[in-house]
């Protein structure tokens, strides 16, 4: 009898191909027949389970933030326990920079979702419930560092959670080469330390 393809993993499937191409090509090339070459399916399978572009993307930037979320908590699981802020704080930033091939498909994923969100009304909102999610976890991280006093309390910790945000702002410079990942993680690195110390 035929192998039954489970639809989840025929979806994970096109998402793996969609990140195929925007990571070799470019979102441009991105189109639903070169996905579903790449895939392996026709244009009428694929179309099967996502009828436009934008959902296949929806549930491509969906899936990539699990696996990134995965790689967080191994790289959470390897530090000292109770982990300390600082530490997660550090292992978040580095998985979303393109500082290996994994973490830099996530990124150009990213990207591709972000402008075509800008085009989007719909996307528009769930992009900007997903960065407000992740912006609210940062801030959670920074609170709980100041009450243990970790962060001297004059920190406005809303400002500090924008500091830390802009950090991923590294991801089209390492992409263009401008500069190196020892200097992103250099910078990482030199503002958490400045960041993380006690109180005078």
């Amino acid at each position: 009898m035929p192998k039954q393809v489970d639809h989840r993993e025929r979806c994970e499937s096109i998402a793996h191909a969609l990140w195929k191409i925007v990571d070799q090509q470019g979102w441009s090339r991105a189109t639903m027949r070169e996905v579903a070459r790449e895939a392996g399916v026709s244009l009428g399978q694929l179309q099967h389970y996502f009828t436009s572009r934008a959902e296949m993307l929806t549930f491509a930037i969906g899936f990539a933030a699990d696996q990134t979320s995965q790689r967080v908590t191994q790289g959470m699981a390897a530090l000292e326990q109770p982990a300390q802020p600082r530490d997660v704080l550090r292992v978040v930033l580095v998985e979303l920079l393109p500082l290996r091939p994994d973490s830099r498909a996530t990124s150009r994923m990213n990207a591709a979702y972000v402008l075509e969100a800008m085009h989007d009304p719909a996307l528009h909102q769930e992009v900007a419930l997903g960065l407000r999610d992740g912006r609210a976890m940062i801030e959670l991280l920074i609170r709980q560092a100041m009450t243990h006093g970790q962060i001297a309390s004059n920190r406005d910790p809303m400002v500090e959670t924008d500091l830390i945000l802009a950090l991923t702002g590294f991801a089209p410079l390492l992409e263009l080469h401008v500069i190196e990942p020892r200097a992103a993680l250099a910078a990482i690195d030199q503002h958490l330390a400045g960041l993380f110390r006690p109180e005078l």
